[in-house]
């Protein structure tokens, strides 16, 4: 059985007892970050094994993952934060599972986007997740154009390296549009912030972005 197992994304005791017991009784967890997925096994006490499956060496694990599944042995496929396969490599490795009929289930809990969301204060009845913007200025800036007239709600992830690009970019190619910053969700220094693109740019001009960040665009707030 491949388990999905979604883990806290930030707060660690916003895990559910399913998904503690999936990760103490599995033969193996296959954990974006090893380091990370470590703090969380050693506060509920999980002995586990860990293996590293992250982006840069998803093809080579993918395969030996899907031996050990072939095998009968179960792993939890667990994301540095959050739900697997929401803007990690994961899917491939469901993909896969399901196309050689190996059993998978998923054990839900927190979503950074859906966290934002709910506390954003923006219609939520019709969104659209994006993930991460291009790097690259004007690949960024030709994803945001497609969004000029888009009436859902749009949801990012950004990092703290490239929160104010990012905010630039929506101010040039959207007209300043309205945004809801949140950061560092469900941690100490959690943080929503509301404003127009070039309100939200002043205060992280003064203020040093830090941590993960989720933005979420509406044009019908502008």
């Amino acid at each position: 059985m491949l388990y999905l197992v979604s883990t806290p994304i930030g707060n660690l005791q916003d895990i559910t007892f399913r998904a503690v017991d999936t990760l103490k009784n599995c033969d193996l967890i296959a954990a974006e970050d090893t380091r990370h997925t470590r703090i969380l096994c050693r506060h509920y006490d999980v002995q586990t094994p860990l293996t590293s499956y992250f982006e840069h060496n998803e093809s080579k694990k993918t395969e030996q993952l899907l031996k050990h599944l072939k095998e009968g042995k179960s792993i939890a496929l667990v994301t540095d934060a959050g739900t697997p396969g929401i803007s990690d490599p994961g899917y491939r490795l469901i993909h896969l599972a399901q196309e050689n009929d190996i059993p998978i289930t998923v054990i839900p809990g927190a979503c950074a986007l859906i966290a934002a969301l709910s506390l954003s204060g923006l219609p939520s009845h019709n969104f659209i997740f994006e993930g991460f913007l291009p790097v690259k200025s004007q690949a960024r800036e030709n994803k945001l154009a497609g969004f000029k007239d888009e009436i859902r709600t749009v949801i990012f992830y950004e990092s703290p390296h490239r929160i104010l690009k990012t905010l630039i970019g929506m101010e040039k190619v959207l007209d300043n549009p309205f945004v809801v910053c949140a950061r560092e969700l469900t941690k100490k220094f959690e943080e929503v912030i509301k404003g127009d693109s070039r309100q939200l740019i002043e205060h992280f001009t003064r203020h040093k972005p830090k941590g993960e960040f989720v933005l979420l665009l509406n044009r019908k707030k502008s």
